[in-house]
């Protein structure tokens, strides 16, 4: 069904800020069933990048990606706007799988994936208000500022030096952003605070551009071999790319492979100079802190907090739907953390409540496939990181539908095996459990002082070491 312009607005305050010719007009669904040398299901961020950059290698291909609702609706137009070198899975656990060089090489990858988002928006004149401005992780506690400096320590065993990660004063970290309680950060500057409905919409533009055909409004009911089925006809083509995100638990055959989870935001208002000359971020910095349960944040261009974080349902069954992207109980803890971090906030609006689910994989490990014998390729995964991971893993998918060997196709989130997760009831119950067990440990950490065993035992569960 398509979305009207209204609708697509409220779907994210960047959403709402686009500038009319980026909402629509709605691009034509599918008319009947046709033939394409690549069919990509997804418009999101993954689809699209790897539509660029086969076009751009191969600029014969006739390639047609099918999306459901419109290019973007999904979290490539409702994310934080951290187009980040941040990879949900420990470095011990990648080289677990493959080795320390492979491990390192793929973190490596990432910072390089961040400047790749900026070059393309910049050539294509796509403005995303892309700032590199990096990410500062406050640590507001001793606990917090203990694993801080674990953090850098690790770093630097695995051959990061301060260029990379880089643990700061309480000085240092005023500088940069003045929240309450600071006891130090860490800091990467591998980082992009962006305006993702932006760069999602101006990329569709720019696949279009190259020749690619987007159908929206036409939804996929089943990927086969050398066949896309949707309800407005099939399209065969010999090589497929699923690029669905959290909505490929809708998919048949697929329900086990993510679990979507959701994540919710807020925007204030637009903030006086005085506010944001005392609070800082003034050259696009993001920031979260090291508490348990994810928080994330930028000053947006026009001058407003963007904050989110964890903390909603998974709901039964894997289940998508509308009503899920709201929660006023999670908004307002979300409202009340950020006015605890400036408590000068206090007397300023919120304008904007969205969300929507992201997805996760059981191991909490990003994958790329293809398999040459059935032409069937996918990417996704990414655990609310996916900005930049989507890039990378666009530019792998060209690499490998072309039959290339690349650094790119030797990294090691390439055609891994893939945990599915567990039947339910039992993935209601372990996702809501960590959910739950990751919420509590902070509030256990406050109260105590002491480190949160439940947290340390999950960790493993969650990507962690």
């Amino acid at each position: 069904m398509s979305v009207d312009q209204a609708a697509l607005r409220d779907l994210s305050l960047w959403w709402d800020t686009l500038p009319d010719d980026l909402v629509g007009p709605q691009r034509a669904p599918l008319a009947s069933s046709t033939e394409a040398d690549v069919a990509i299901v997804g418009g999101g961020y993954t689809g699209l990048w790897t539509a660029y950059y086969l076009a751009k290698a191969d600029p014969t291909l006739r390639i047609v990606v099918l999306e459901a609702q419109v290019a973007g609706f999904g979290a490539s137009g409702r994310n934080g706007g951290w187009a980040s070198a941040l990879f949900p899975t420990s470095w011990s656990k990648v080289a677990a799988e493959s080795s320390r060089e492979d491990a390192v090489a793929l973190q490596r990858a990432m910072f390089d994936t961040v400047d790749e988002v900026g070059r393309v928006a910049a050539a294509e004149g796509i403005d995303c208000h892309y700032r590199k401005g990096g990410v500062i992780t406050l640590a507001r506690t001793p606990l917090q500022l203990e694993r801080a400096k674990a953090e850098i320590e690790d770093a630097r065993a695995w051959g990061f030096g301060p260029d990379d990660f880089s643990l700061l004063s309480p000085d240092e970290t005023y500088q940069l952003l003045s929240a309450t309680d600071v006891l130090g950060a860490t800091r990467t500057p591998h980082c992009a605070s962006i305006h993702p409905a932006r760069l999602v919409r101006g990329l569709a533009l720019a696949v279009e551009r190259l020749g690619v055909t987007i159908h929206e409004d036409t939804r996929v009911t089943a990927i086969e071999p050398g066949l896309v089925r949707t309800e407005r006809g099939d399209v065969a083509a010999r090589r497929i790319v699923r690029a669905t995100e959290a909505w490929t638990s809708q998919l048949p055959g697929h329900q086990r492979d993510i679990a979507p989870v959701y994540s919710l935001m807020l925007a204030t208002e637009p903030l006086p100079a005085e506010l944001w000359s005392e609070i800082g971020l003034r050259r696009g910095e993001t920031f979260n802190d090291h508490r348990h349960l994810i928080i994330y944040g930028q000053r947006t261009a026009d001058d407003r907090f963007a904050f989110g974080g964890r903390g909603a349902p998974y709901h039964f069954g894997s289940t998508i739907r509308p009503e899920f992207d709201r929660d006023p109980g999670v908004y307002d803890e979300l409202w009340r953390v950020l006015r605890d971090l400036f408590p000068s906030l206090h007397g300023h609006a919120v304008t904007h409540r969205w969300g929507g689910p992201l997805g996760i994989p059981r191991d909490w490990f990003p994958t790329v496939a293809f398999d040459a014998a059935t032409g069937l390729g996918s990417a996704g995964g990414y655990v609310g990181d996916g900005v930049a991971s989507s890039n990378l893993a666009g530019r792998t998918l060209a690499d490998l539908l072309r039959g290339e060997a690349t650094d790119r196709t030797g990294l090691p989130w390439v055609n891994r095996r893939q945990r599915r997760w567990e039947p339910e009831p039992f993935r209601w119950l372990g996702v809501n459990l960590g959910l739950r067990v990751m919420g509590s440990a902070d509030g256990v950490e406050a109260r105590t002082g002491k480190p949160a065993r439940r947290a340390e035992i999950l960790a493993p569960l969650l990507g962690g070491h």
